[in-house]
């Protein structure tokens, strides 16, 4: 089985990009299953109804976010109707949604998916740490394979995340930073793992906002409005290639693909 996670999608940069690329990345690595965080999709702040239902639509099996969650109103009624949109698993229980979910490829086999937040520099919440093995227990052994999505700032807390869970859970992919970190490995008991995947959505930005209103609220101190950027766009993610009888993960491709890597797959699928 390969599972492809593709990092925080920012805007319609983002959104974009997916759209033009999710079939070719299907095709040229062969996935069966797609995870992605979309905290960011609105605008760069939150989701809403009909951008979640778009990015469904267009083939992502599941949906992860993080602390921009509740950024649109509405995502508080979307969270609990839309079973593929996850919340973080460690939020306090009575919060709308769930954080965990066993969804399904196409031909049935079972993928766990469980979301967290870490609490270093983060708005405070539960305990990730246990929450992530309460979650993996919840699965009750309908699944090997589980791939947590951990969002969180400092790298060290998503370092002992891996750590923790390796051997437990097939991937821990790091989220939040929207900087793809160059540490992807399989641990020594079969986790994958990377401390960042990245940013889907314009590069030559400040973490997906216009450069001019960051560096104003860094020089000044004065707050600024940020507006989503719209230059080089690429698309952040990783394929995790899984053994399903043990569940560990076998392989980590990094993925950092243009408009024209993602056309020259299209292209070469074409030709096969």
């Amino acid at each position: 089985m390969n599972i492809l996670f593709i990092g925080d999608i920012f805007g319609r940069p983002g959104r974009d990009l997916v759209r033009k690329g999710l079939r070719p990345l299907v095709n040229h690595y062969e996935v069966d299953f797609v995870v992605a965080n979309v905290e960011n999709v609105a605008g760069g702040f939150g989701i809403t109804r009909e951008i979640g239902d778009g990015l469904a639509s267009d083939g992502i099996d599941v949906m992860t976010s993080g602390n921009h969650i509740w950024d649109k109103k509405e995502a508080l009624d979307y969270v609990a109707a839309q079973p593929r949109l996850l919340r973080p698993a460690n939020y306090p229980s009575g919060v709308p949604g769930r954080g965990a979910i066993l969804g399904r490829t196409d031909d049935g086999r079972g993928v766990g998916v469980i979301n967290l937040m870490g609490r270093v520099f983060m708005n405070p919440l539960d305990d990730p740490f246990g929450a992530a093995l309460r979650e993996i227990e919840n699965f009750g052994g309908r699944t090997r394979v589980i791939l947590v999505d951990f969002h969180a700032e400092a790298t060290s807390e998503k370092i002992a995340m891996g750590w923790h869970l390796d051997g437990r859970v097939t991937a821990v992919i790091g989220t939040h930073t929207h900087v793809q970190t160059a540490d992807e490995r399989i641990l020594p008991n079969g986790t994958a793992y990377i401390t960042d995947v990245g940013m889907t959505g314009p590069h030559d930005s400040i973490i997906g906002t216009e450069r001019a209103p960051a560096l104003a609220r860094f020089l000044t101190g004065m707050p600024s409005r940020f507006e989503p950027a719209t230059g080089n766009p690429r698309l952040h993610g990783v394929v995790i290639a899984v053994d399903e009888a043990t569940g560990n993960a076998t392989a980590i491709t990094r993925l950092d693909c243009t408009p024209e890597d993602l056309d020259r797959m299209d292209a070469e699928t074409a030709i096969e």
